[in-house]
């Protein structure tokens, strides 16, 4: 069984090698899912400088300087917190690019009993793609993995348009 997309992960290796441009990436509800699926992409080491996972907003403030105020009023999960999430992982680790994701893997009060994502796509310090993610999937761990490979094809397409 592939957990990942093989063939938009290598394409993303190759664009990002060839660009001697570099990634780190942020995540949450993917619970270091998309670091795993980075981290196995052939030559990972020449790209990928590495990635946070945060759970909850203090994490997400402290390591990732997501705007507390914002975030507690949506439980930090919004376009704008993956936005800042993105941004500032990119900072953190000297990065050209960077991915970012934030949501809920099963449904909870806070997101009125729905499962949903925000992911966000920075390159040079601004965000090129920003936006929810309506999964297809209902299981905790399939609908992480779900939101891993769309977050890295979001990755993939903004990449080819650079």
């Amino acid at each position: 069984m592939e957990l990942f997309n093989n063939s938009t992960l290598q394409e993303i290796g190759v664009l990002l090698i060839d660009r001697k441009e570099t990634l780190a990436v942020a995540e949450s509800v993917t619970s270091g899912a998309i670091q795993l699926a980075i981290s196995n992409i052939k030559n990972a080491s020449r790209f990928f400088q590495g990635g946070i996972t945060a759970f909850n907003i203090m994490q997400k403030f402290h390591h990732l300087a997501v705007e507390p105020m914002h975030a507690l009023e949506v439980n930090c999960v919004s376009e704008e917190v993956a936005r800042q999430m993105a941004l500032n992982v990119a900072k953190r680790f000297s990065s050209t690019w960077a991915i970012s994701i934030t949501g809920y893997a099963v449904p909870a009060p806070e997101s009125g009993g729905q499962v949903f994502a925000y992911y966000a796509v920075a390159y040079n310090g601004k965000v090129m793609s920003c936006a929810k993610i309506d999964p297809q999937e209902d299981e905790p761990v399939k609908l992480q993995l779900f939101y891993a490979n769309e977050v890295c094809e979001r990755l993939k397409d903004a990449l080819l348009v650079k």
